[in-house]
């Protein structure tokens, strides 16, 4: 891989949970990785902090993981469905634009929170750009991730499922990076077992290195890859 990452989140701490260890891996080894969170104040939040407080949190954890100071949106909480679609579209592509990226992650399209589904669909939609024109580069890959809480609490019985097909090893350094960049953020770690607990991150982070024959593992489904950027 080489070029820019954008991952492209509803709320502040996705992007950790969501690909925190993958960050801190790719940032080590030069890349220049930023997040593009499109509800940066999380108004309808549940033990949400002071607007200064959650600010300086999301910086804190972005420090953590060698990310850019992110890029914040201003829509609502909980209630993006009640924003215009190609607003959320543009949003997204002016984070493009002006971090030139090349690789993105974001939501998966059928997460449980529907804050998440809104911002995979714009996403999506917004990651066509280069093939409009010339004012981003060729897009290289598109993955979605998983986020704890979320993609793991969507109900079964449907082919909608979470379906991890691409594996990226984080290692100690990642996973450990990824554990302190959540605990940045106030009040969202919870105790075991609850998915957002250190327990059953590390587990999962051990459970995607077993289904990959390697160590700790950030797992996501790849929506689109060039092959030529890889090999």
């Amino acid at each position: 891989m080489s070029g820019n990452v954008l991952v492209v989140v509803a709320h502040p701490d996705d992007e950790v949970l969501g690909c925190g260890g993958t960050a801190r891996i790719l940032a080590d080894r030069g890349y220049s990785v930023k997040t593009c969170i499109l509800s940066g104040d999380v108004g309808a939040r549940d033990r949400r902090p002071t607007d200064d407080e959650l600010l300086a949190d999301t910086r804190a954890a972005s420090t953590v993981l060698g990310m850019a100071d992110p890029q914040l949106g201003p829509f609502p909480n909980i209630r993006m469905n009640s924003e215009p679609h190609i607003e959320l579209v543009r949003f997204i592509e002016r984070a493009l634009e002006d971090h030139s990226a090349e690789w993105v992650f974001t939501h998966h399209p059928h997460d449980l929170n529907d804050d998440h589904r809104q911002v995979s669909a714009a996403t999506q939609a917004a990651a066509r750009l280069f093939q409009r024109g010339d004012r981003v580069p060729a897009l290289k890959g598109l993955f979605f991730m998983e986020i704890a809480s979320s993609t793991d609490w969507q109900f079964g019985g449907t082919s909608r499922a979470f379906e991890p097909t691409t594996f990226f090893p984080i290692g100690e350094r990642g996973l450990g990076s990824k554990i302190e960049a959540l605990e940045k953020y106030r009040a969202v770690m919870r105790p075991f077992p609850h998915p957002r607990s250190e327990e059953v991150i590390r587990g999962m982070a051990a459970v995607r290195g077993g289904q990959a024959g390697t160590g700790y593992c950030e797992a996501f489904q790849a929506a689109h890859i060039d092959l030529g950027g890889v090999f």
